[in-house]
């Protein structure tokens, strides 16, 4: 019965069986001096404000396309995106890929609605409030 489903019914009965997972993706964005592109997130923990630009891969995109989207769209920055840097899976509902990137145009300005301040920080001078994980990304990328 199944090989005289259309490949259409086949996929959606795969679907409904199956979970649906977010990709987010994070840039790890390095300028020529070394310093590293830092948001203040407005929607984040008072906490923890500040992280790497991140976002969710769309439909279509390649995950190297959602990391230069996601830092045009927060910083109006253009970027080349580089290298893997990190795989992590074993979540319930998503899957989290991050990779370096540098920036090669643009200027530095942020998206008001998602994104408070933007800032280039030295590897010694990470802000307090930065996402645990986000800095384990930045300073131990293995």
């Amino acid at each position: 019965m199944w090989h005289s489903l259309s490949g259409t019914a086949q996929w959606r009965i795969v679907r409904l069986r199956h979970a649906t997972f977010l990709v987010g993706v994070t840039g790890v964005v390095r300028d020529a001096e070394g310093r590293v592109l830092l948001l203040r997130h407005r929607f984040w923990p008072e906490s923890r404000p500040w992280g790497l630009p991140t976002g969710y891969a769309e439909p279509g995109e390649t995950f190297e396309q959602t990391v230069a989207r996601e830092v045009r769209e927060e910083t109006g920055l253009e970027v080349k995106v580089r290298g893997l840097v990190r795989l992590r899976s074993g979540f319930r509902l998503r899957l989290e890929v991050a990779y370096d990137a540098e920036p090669v145009g643009g200027t530095l300005r942020v998206d008001p609605l998602e994104i408070l301040e933007a800032a280039w920080f030295a590897l010694d001078a990470l802000p307090p409030g930065l996402q645990d994980s986000h800095r384990a990304l930045i300073l131990d990328p293995q």
